[in-house]
């Protein structure tokens, strides 16, 4: 039994699923996998199920009806690594952008001392493959001005890829998170800090995605907009466990 479980959500990621789950299996460490998929119409979940034969007792999905957003995926799976009882609880992209090697370093990180482990683009060290200039600065911006707003010592604060210790999401109350995009990522990330955790940067290299689509829209970028100010007031309490 492994201590350490990547979480994947996927919605049509047929063209990197397969790619994405041999890698990370290769990979010194021994992870368990969960793919996430939300009823992706292209048989991405297909894929994953003929691969559970080869991988048994490690891979693993968890299937839901219909695209509920990536902060609901994320929490299923949060719940399901809980009641599992892993230790080490990693947020990964299925497209590729999160390089799997780095699982290694992040979950280094958890081990000597990290609550929340986040792989940082903005840190000395991080950089950005393939994304267009536009991009690299309005992501960048948006990072400074949750920082200005929630006051979080945190450069990349809509980072996707973590490491959670078990601790962390005990006591985090899932019902009050209210954020499914960017939003989901800056929430989780100010509520692990304002309830006293240890965040720590560990620098990547993001690449942008090669095969299928993106998932970012407009409603996002709105939603993590006014989603800051509204975490800036919001009251923040630990779940009774």
């Amino acid at each position: 039994m492994s201590d350490s479980l990547v979480i994947i959500p996927t919605y049509n990621e047929k063209e990197n699923v397969e790619r994405m789950i041999r890698k990370v299996f290769s990979l010194t460490f021994p992870f368990h996998v969960l793919i996430v998929d939300d009823g992706s119409p292209d048989g991405t979940a297909d894929i994953v199920k003929r691969l559970m034969a080869e991988f048994q007792g490690r891979l693993f999905i968890e299937e839901r009806k219909g695209k509920s957003g990536l902060g609901t995926a994320y929490i299923h799976g949060f719940k399901w690594a809980l009641e599992k009882k892993y230790e080490y609880i990693f947020e990964m992209d299925c497209d590729f952008s999160h390089n799997p090697n780095d699982l290694i370093r992040l979950r280094e990180a958890a081990v000597n001392g990290a609550d929340v482990a986040i792989g940082s683009r903005y840190v000395k060290g991080g950089k950005i493959e393939n994304w267009p200039k536009g991009r690299v600065l309005m992501s960048y911006y948006a990072s400074v001005y949750v920082r200005m707003v929630l006051w979080v010592p945190i450069h990349d604060t809509t980072a996707g890829f973590k490491c959670y210790r078990r601790k962390v999401l005990e006591q985090i109350d899932f019902n009050a998170i209210k954020f499914v995009g960017y939003a989901f990522q800056i929430e989780m990330k100010y509520t692990a800090y304002k309830l006293g955790f240890k965040l720590v940067e560990v620098p990547i290299t993001f690449t942008d995605r090669v095969e299928g689509a993106s998932k970012m829209s407009k409603g996002i970028f709105k939603e993590a907009f006014w989603g800051v100010l509204q975490m800036r007031f919001k009251n923040i309490s630990k779940r009774h466990i």
